[in-house]
């Protein structure tokens, strides 16, 4: 290449209004209506057809198939009834966004109300967002430590 060449300047835009920029204040916006118990909002932020996966198991009462934005909505507020709100705890160490797609990783614990025991793990949720509501809830955690804790 010869020495005066330049390359152009990168065609990539970082303006508020990108994709990634709105994925992610989604993101934000769902994390925090979570922290609040916020069911209204977090219905609000899901689209009406939402493609939400999370390992079924019988033994655990709010895991169970959703597909609209008040059922997805709802599963915060039953996981609230099934266990001791003030053992629950999750922390959010990575937030990965790629355009409409957001990645959070970090680790979660609780305690089931009926049983008093407890179970913990890492998590993964990837997170679609496509015009400002999301439209992809894939939760990947360690669904055996909490069967163990519903188990009587």
């Amino acid at each position: 290449m010869p020495e005066d060449y330049h390359r152009p300047p990168s065609q990539t835009t970082t303006s508020p209004d990108s994709v990634a920029d709105r994925t992610r204040a989604v993101v934000q916006q769902f994390l925090a209506a979570r922290l609040a118990g916020d069911t209204a909002r977090l219905a609000s932020l899901f689209a009406e057809d939402v493609d939400w996966q999370l390992a079924e198991n019988p033994a655990v009462p709010w895991i169970r198939p959703r597909s609209t934005a008040a059922e997805c909505a709802a599963q915060f507020t039953e996981l609230a009834q099934y266990t001791v709100p003030e053992d629950a705890w999750a922390s959010v160490d990575t937030l990965l966004v790629d355009g409409a797609d957001a990645v959070l990783m970090g680790h979660l614990s609780g305690t089931v109300r009926a049983t008093g025991k407890s179970f913990e793990g890492p998590f993964a949720l990837r997170l679609t967002v496509e015009n400002g509501r999301i439209t992809r809830h894939h939760l990947y955690e360690n669904s055996l430590s909490i069967a163990q804790a519903c188990a009587s």
